[in-house]
């Protein structure tokens, strides 16, 4: 089943047998009812307060609502300090749902702490990660075209919430140091709603470089690529880098990728970073701080032997975090609430009853 915009109709694989248009709200009961006349034995809901339709994405309840079968749900992102609409439409999803699974301990603590949900309610499986090997950057850069180049790399979809303009004014410090230096911005424009929002931060990007007279150390790769070319640009790069803004992320794909790779990160102290990168996995730094950040990367670029110790306690970290190992987990709790260990609470089945009549 796919979720798509109201003026987007797909293409999709023949294995996509219904769809949602996003904000048509009669579409949500409609593909719940469907479900459950297909013999399907779990539903898997994947949660972002910006992907659902409604006011913060209420419309989801709607659809949860009118599911007789169980739902385990996963939450990409547990805003810490979440308004009331958006406190009301978690706790009563989660409240719906046989099972909740959020990506950190972060977002578990900002689960109970900021939406009274019962600490048991949620489990924490990691965010997945492709089984990539510890392998030597040089190996790898000249079949991007960056054979001698020193390799700074940031990559996923690009918004206004990722800090790059702060990367990308470090870079005169770290380019005085290292001339060989390249900062690779790998993703393309957010799409959905905020599409033109992003698509005016790249060109402020875009012009930031030029105006720094940076044009042959910055390069922006403004296009999705598949997981074989994903998994070359992390192991091309000798340093990753998140500079995001926002401090409340309860998790981070890219940076749980970047660690996949063994690559040493430097990072904003958001939520996530702080939790992954302790013990040496990588260096936090002040947000909005041009001067710690080049100071940091360009330190970690000079010391190959720090680089290296830092890599390899990332790799360490996420070998549990692979995709099979992750799925494990899921089939685990998949299986769990089909054979009724996770059903719904009995005030949820209350307000499904409700909304099925």
């Amino acid at each position: 089943m796919a979720l798509h915009p109201s003026d987007e109709t797909g293409p999709y694989p023949p294995e996509v047998r219904h769809r949602i248009r996003r904000d048509v709200q009669a579409d949500y009961p409609r593909a719940a009812l469907a479900l459950n006349d297909r013999g399907v034995s779990v539903v898997s809901l994947q949660h972002d307060f910006r992907i659902w339709g409604g006011d913060d994405g209420a419309y989801v309840l709607d659809f949860v609502r009118s599911l007789h079968i169980p739902c385990v749900v996963t939450l990409h992102d547990v805003v810490p300090n979440p308004t009331a609409s958006q406190r009301e439409v978690l706790s009563q999803l989660v409240d719906t749902a046989s099972a909740t699974i959020v990506m950190s301990r972060a977002a578990a603590t900002s689960l109970s702490a900021s939406y009274g949900v019962h600490p048991t309610r949620a489990e924490v499986v990691p965010h997945g990660v492709p089984d990539l090997p510890l392998v030597s950057p040089e190996a790898v850069k000249p079949r991007l075209g960056l054979a001698g180049r020193t390799v700074i790399l940031s990559f996923g979809l690009l918004g206004p919430d990722k800090g790059y303009e702060t990367a990308i004014a470090a870079m005169p410090a770290i380019v005085e140091a290292i001339p060989s230096v390249c900062y690779v911005i790998l993703g393309a424009t957010h799409p959905g709603r905020a599409g033109e929002e992003s698509e005016a931060y790249r060109a402020a990007l875009e012009a930031q470089v030029a105006s720094l007279g940076l044009s042959a150390n910055v390069r922006f790769v403004d296009r999705f690529v598949g997981r074989v070319e994903l998994g070359t640009w992390l192991e091309a790069a000798d340093v990753f880098v998140t500079p995001y803004q926002n401090l409340d992320r309860t998790v981070s794909g890219s940076l749980a990728y970047g660690m996949a790779a063994g690559r040493p990160v430097v990072s904003t102290p958001y939520a996530y970073a702080s939790e992954m990168l302790a013990d040496g996995r990588g260096i936090l730094v002040t947000p909005d701080s041009p001067t710690e950040l080049a100071k940091s990367i360009t330190g970690l670029l000079l010391d190959a032997e720090t680089r290296a110790s830092m890599g390899r306690r990332a790799h360490e970290l996420s070998r549990p975090m692979v995709w099979w190992q992750v799925g494990h987990r899921y089939r685990s709790i998949f299986d769990r609430v089909a054979q009724g260990a996770g059903d719904k609470p009995e005030s949820s089945n209350r307000g499904l009853a409700a909304v099925v009549a």
